[in-house]
């Protein structure tokens, strides 16, 4: 199966600690989200890029793949976010998005540092404001989460990684 077929269902949104579903500014979600298992995106077929990044991370590696997910942070105002997933393959590098409605899809670079400053610029150009502060975006290569956890939770787990340096 392709890595887009088994994302095409999967709707941008959350769950709540009782299991509905939101979309958009709905809900309480700093109080109220919890990260879904990679089984529950599949059956709930909703998830952010958080979610959807936990789904494609299980889904590559029964397939053999070595993934990496980087977790990307503005340390402004209410602090965006966007995680994204990559792997390597003949040499090659892939990023894989579907959170990101805009850049849905698989982009190959010929370096990692290649592809880390692509996302980045394009969330710097599509997402923040024109007043960006370079020193407040970091991008963090982390490890697999344990399911079930808060916002904060989530975001400590993240920020505990060592910050990427993409620059060769």
């Amino acid at each position: 199966m392709k890595i887009m077929d088994i994302m095409n269902p999967i709707e941008y949104g959350w769950i709540d600690k009782k299991g509905n579903k939101y979309y958009g500014d709905e809900g309480d979600f700093i109080n109220d989200y919890i990260l879904e298992t990679a089984e529950e995106v599949e059956k709930n077929k909703i998830g952010l890029c958080w979610d959807q990044v936990e789904y494609l991370r299980d889904y590559l590696e029964k397939e053999k793949f070595k993934v990496k997910t980087y977790f990307l942070i503005y340390y402004e105002g209410i602090s965006p976010t966007h995680t994204f997933l990559t792997y390597k393959k003949n040499g090659k590098y892939y990023w894989v998005e579907h959170a990101w409605e805009k850049f849905s899809g698989i982009h190959e670079y010929i370096s990692e540092s290649e592809l880390l400053h692509d996302v980045r610029n394009k969330y710097i150009e599509y997402e923040l404001a024109e007043d960006f502060k370079n020193e407040n975006l970091v991008i963090y290569e982390y490890k697999k989460p344990k399911s079930h956890i808060s916002v904060k939770e989530f975001i400590n787990h993240c920020t505990s990684f060592k910050e990427v340096d993409y620059d060769d």
